[in-house]
This record gives C-alpha cells, structure tokens and sequence, in this order.
C-alpha cells in the first residue's frame, strides 16, 4: 500500500471504497483528524484521511498537520493526493473549475510547520523550490483528459490562516502576488510531506468566487455547498481513473 488520500471541505468520506476497516494511529506530535482508512477503490488498497475530521469540525488553523502526514507515512503512504476546496482569484478559476497548482504562497502563521525542530544533531533544510510532485500532477491531469473533465493545469496557491474568509483587500493583495486561488489547508501540509519524502501533488475546487470579486462581493456558504456537491462527483471519477490506470 502507498497511496494515501487526503480529503477536504466536501471529500469527508470517499465513496466506492470497499473492504473499509479504521486505524487508530498514535503519532509523536498528538493525535491526527481522524482515524486512518484503509479500503479498496480501482482494484488498489488505498489510505484515507480528512484533514476536518470525518464531521468536519476542525478548523483550519487547528487541524494537526503533523499529525495527519506523520500517520500516513507510518501507515505506509509513499504518495499523497490531496483535494481541498478553494476559492478563485484570477478569471480562469470561476466557480465548478478544478485546477492542479504548481504553486504556492504560505501566509499561514503560528502553524506547527515542520518535522525538524528542536534537539537535532544538524539544521536541515529542504527543498521546495516545486511544492508539488510533477507526475502526480501529470497523472491528474492525463485522468481528466481520458474522462473528458476540463482541468486547468498550473496555478499559485495562496495559504491563508482562517477559519474566516478574506477581506476584498486581501484578495486584492493575493492577485497582485499572483495568486490564482486562496485556500486555507494547503500549508504546512504540502512542506510535511515534503520533509517526509513524500510524493505530494493537490487538486484544487473552486467552490465559489473569492470575497470582493463578483456581485455583492460576499461569500455565500450556500453557493459553496452546492458547488462542491456537483463538482465532487468529478473528483471521484478521477480518483478511480487515476488509481486505475496511473497510480
């Protein structure tokens, strides 16, 4: 087994897995959202965890990054495919699209965020100078086009603490950054698994526009949920295309 999945905000339970039992795992750094589950999808044993828990109530800035990624290696994950739900900067990213970043901007704070702390014997510094895995991306974005699901490839990931949703001015900042989407779990969980050796590569869902960029300018919770019921079921095909033919 080396597939891990990570689910967010509307990916709390992954349907068609089967031959599903639950781990308890106990890590060094507390306890992960959840227990791990291990089943079957596409004729592969796979892992799953969401990142909010299986009722969705950890907040962002509270869920154990450390945690998560540490339990999913020691359950023996070698790559990681994670989905979270975003919101959309840049014109290309309206509301329904999915889009597998390249990369990121962490304007996270206060977030326990690496592996190498402490009592070390050295200071050790990784490189993350691509924070996702190139052919976990390809393989994405191959699953999409064998499905026929448009894929936008490449954009930057702004990391914002949360729970609460950006001011217009933010997101006006975040664009003149060259941010394309905003979420607020893509760090640390991306340089963890970096740290960890672990193939990492996101798929993001724009779930709605980002505060100040359409109409009133507000985020609606409503819009967001009906959004991400529709575009999961996309998700989930691609889930199994992948697992079929690319992992």
């Amino acid at each position: 087994m080396n597939l891990a999945i990570i689910g967010g905000t509307g990916l709390s339970q992954l349907e068609g897995m089967t031959e599903i039992r639950h781990q308890v795992v106990s890590t060094p750094y507390g306890e992960p959202s959840g227990p791990v589950t291990i089943g079957r999808m596409g004729g592969h044993e796979i892992l799953f965890l969401p990142r909010h828990g299986y009722n969705h109530r950890i907040a962002p800035h509270e869920i154990n990054y450390r945690a998560n990624i540490w339990a999913l290696r020691e359950m023996g994950a070698a790559r990681i495919l994670a989905v979270s739900a975003v919101g959309g900067i840049s014109a290309a990213m309206k509301p329904g699209s999915l889009c597998v970043p390249d990369q990121l901007i962490d304007y996270t704070w206060g977030r326990p965020s690496t592996f190498f702390e402490g009592d070390l014997e050295s200071v050790t510094h990784v490189d993350f100078t691509h924070p996702y895995d190139p052919e976990l991306r390809a393989a994405f974005l191959e699953a999409g086009a064998a499905l026929s699901i448009p894929m936008i490839d490449g954009g930057t990931y702004a990391a914002t603490q949360g729970p609460r949703f950006e001011t217009a001015a933010e997101i006006r900042r975040l664009s003149r950054d060259g941010c394309d989407v905003v979420g607020m779990t893509g760090m640390p969980e991306a340089v963890l698994a970096r740290e960890s050796d672990l193939r990492y590569a996101s798929l993001n869902v724009v779930a709605n526009w980002a505060a100040g960029l359409q109409g009133d300018g507000r985020v609606d919770m409503d819009e967001i949920n009906r959004t991400l019921g529709i575009a999961m079921q996309d998700v989930r095909r691609l889930i199994v295309r992948m697992l079929q033919y690319h992992i």
